[in-house]
């Protein structure tokens, strides 16, 4: 794995490689994103996280994840990043202790009253400002710098000159880190308020319930009952629902202006989008360090093969956008038809064993005896075989197995000499 490494010395060649930095929404899904090459992990406790939906962890589980983590020699830092009403505060101070305990490498915040507290309470824990935060601009960064901030997680709306400008300012100690893949809030980096309006469900308090992937209908004030839709296609309206973030090809100019961390949304997704995200980024970064000679003698013209793109396509997207990383995107670049994901492959298994000719499986999916799948390696590369038989736990066969199944799978002797457990199975619709 390549870690960042800090200078103090803004001029420094800023050509190195960065963090990938995954989420982690379950223990299950940090263990998949360090499988696949995670140098560090973020993931929130039960309370103060802006996914209170996610599975999150217990400080029992917490403590257990720092410590799996650390014995790899991955980082795990834990989201803070409410904005906190009066009452959320209670307890907040025995719970900075306890992840101070723990050593977890850093915090994740947005709210400048949690900030102060955090410096005061444990100083020794390094604050990464939250993108809800709303970095924009370099005053802007040198301000949250001057409040002791080690890392900052710049606006999703910015475009590559102006991370290049907020780098620039700052003291090549202090931290830059960015968004490169997952989905979007229609709203300014996640300040938004329908969901509380509709639900009352606080968005800004971890309880977002989505509404900007609602169906909306226009209603004329005399006319009740009768809906016009906002724009129609054969799927729908869909005036708020955002593609997703995927800056995959953008990699080669991030690293050259010196960004530190390349972060993964996603700690609400499954454990197969974790890992197939984390393992393409993963490989396209180790990509560019193996041709670090190439790359540095033509930055500007350094295009990375299109098997990564190839790769992530699989994984189930609502399309794909830069956002506004080459300037501010028209309606066509930015909004999806659909409130589902496409999904060309689905993920049927997690590798529990291994051996000579056979797998053992926690099913995903439903998976037919005969069926051809593939593993996903921890490089790009990826083994298609055939199913050459199905047992359940007690050695039966099978011609089916079912969601939650453990079960062997036979195969051709020889062909998973690389295969590991924690491995990811998937196959074509």
């Amino acid at each position: 794995m390549s870690s960042a490494t800090s200078t103090t010395n803004k001029d420094a060649n800023p050509a190195r490689i960065p963090e990938l930095l995954a989420p982690a929404g379950s223990f299950e899904k940090m263990v998949t994103a360090i499988h696949y090459g995670a140098d560090a992990v973020y993931c929130g406790g039960k309370n103060y996280s802006l996914r209170a939906h996610a599975g999150n962890f217990s400080e029992r589980q917490m403590a257990e994840a720092v410590a799996y983590a650390h014995e790899r020699g991955v980082k795990l830092y834990v989201t803070v990043n409410i904005f906190a009403h009066q009452n959320d505060l209670r307890g907040l101070g025995k719970y900075l202790l306890f992840l101070k305990d723990i050593q977890v490498d850093g915090i994740i915040i947005s709210d400048p009253g949690i900030l102060s507290l955090a410096k005061d309470i444990i100083p020794e824990i390094p604050i990464h400002l939250s993108t809800q935060a709303n970095v924009t601009n370099p005053a802007n960064a040198r301000f949250w710098e001057g409040q002791g901030v080690a890392r900052l997680n710049v606006a999703r709306e910015l475009g590559m000159t102006e991370i290049a400008g907020i780098r620039q300012v700052l003291d090549r100690k202090t931290l830059i880190e960015v968004f490169v893949h997952g989905a979007l809030c229609i709203s300014y980096s996640g300040r938004c308020l329908l969901s509380y309006y509709f639900t009352g469900r606080d968005a800004n308090r971890g309880e977002c319930a989505h509404p900007c992937r609602y169906k909306y209908v226009l209603q004329e004030e005399k006319r009740e009952g009768q809906y016009f839709p906002v724009e129609e296609d054969g799927h729908g309206t869909y005036i708020f629902n955002s593609k997703d973030l995927c800056l995959l090809g953008q990699l080669p100019q991030l690293i050259g202006h010196g960004v530190d961390s390349l972060k993964i949304e996603g700690r609400m997704k499954s454990v197969y989008y974790v890992g197939s995200v984390v393992r393409v980024y993963r490989a396209a970064i180790d990509y560019i360090a193996e041709n670090m000679a190439e790359y540095k003698a033509n930055k500007s013209m350094f295009i990375l093969p299109p098997v990564y793109m190839d790769e992530l396509m699989k994984v189930g997207t609502r399309d794909y956008t830069e956002n506004f990383i080459s300037g501010p995107p028209g309606a066509g670049d930015m909004l999806y038809d659909r409130s589902r994901t496409d999904q060309e492959y689905v993920p049927v298994g997690l590798v529990q064993g291994t051996g000579h000719d056979w797998l053992q499986v926690e099913v995903r999916n439903p998976l037919r005896n005969g069926e051809t799948i593939e593993y996903l390696c921890r490089d790009i590369n990826t083994v298609a075989f055939e199913i050459k038989e199905l047992l359940d736990q007690d050695g039966i066969p099978l011609e089916q197995a079912n969601p939650g199944n453990i079960v062997k799978i036979k195969h051709d002797p020889g062909i998973g000499s690389t295969w590991e457990i924690n491995g990811l199975l998937r196959k074509r619709k």
